[in-house]
């Protein structure tokens, strides 16, 4: 694969801006993985074998992804849109290639699987890989996400049984029901759903006469948020996090 073609594929902008990077000496190449030694390449059009390539252009060093699978952990007052309405989109959080990367839609980089609300914190992943985007969002997948709720009244066992025998929302009559529900604390309740309606959680709450002061996505499927990732960092997933995301907790 031309070295042009591997940026374009990455999101360091069209063939031509990416022949300059090359011609201009702004790329370094390593064909022996993390850890190897870069050697700088200045042919637009030299060939290399793009799987486990890794790249360091304009200083940064960039793993080459054939398809984008990544972890950001939202923080507060972020909005899950590429054309935010009043607080910071969760797209500037990301490094321009990634918001860039070439997709055969009109919409250009990764993509946020589902949504969470500005006041909403926790863990979002991103992809632009059309398959894994329906395969962890679809309702008919069933992918559980585990949310810690703070509530502005205590909760009880009582709250619980309803939210998990089903709760009616306004805009639908078949019940919504929470596949686990685990009362923390006085004011705190782990609840996990398999689906994604609007404001679900929030509204889930008030129709056990409840209200949400506090909402944080902790885990989807049987991944947990690492600890090590502060809000507003984010990471690459591995092959290991795909499969373990993919998996029904135990």
């Amino acid at each position: 694969m031309k070295l042009q073609d591997i940026l374009y594929s990455q999101g360091f902008g069209t063939r031509r801006v990416c022949a300059g990077l090359v011609q201009q000496g702004w790329v370094q190449v390593s064909t022996y993985g993390v850890g190897g030694e870069y050697v700088s390449c200045t042919e637009a059009s030299a060939d290399f074998d793009a799987d486990g390539l890794q790249l360091r252009v304009q200083g940064v060093d960039w793993p080459y992804h054939e398809k984008a699978y990544v972890l950001l952990h939202k923080p507060a007052g972020t909005e899950c849109s590429q054309k935010p309405s009043t607080y910071p989109s969760i797209y500037s959080l990301l490094p321009s290639p990634l918001r860039q990367r070439p997709s055969k839609t009109a919409i250009q980089g990764v993509q946020a699987v589902g949504r969470l609300d500005q006041d909403t914190t926790g863990m979002l992943l991103l992809s632009d890989d059309g398959q894994f985007i329906h395969r962890m969002s679809s309702p008919k997948k069933h992918v559980p996400k585990v949310y810690q709720v703070t509530t502005k009244h205590p909760v009880d066992e009582a709250q619980a049984s309803k939210l998990l025998a089903g709760v009616v929302l306004d805009d639908d009559l078949k019940p919504v029901r929470a596949a686990a529900c685990v009362v923390v604390d006085t004011h705190r309740l782990d609840l996990t759903l398999t689906e994604g309606k609007y404001h679900q959680v929030k509204r889930m709450l008030a129709a056990v006469g409840n209200r949400v002061e506090g909402l944080h996505r902790s885990q989807i499927g049987s991944m947990p948020l690492p600890a090590d990732l502060a809000p507003g960092q984010w990471r690459w997933l591995s092959v290991d996090d795909l499969k373990v995301l993919t998996t029904a907790p135990a």
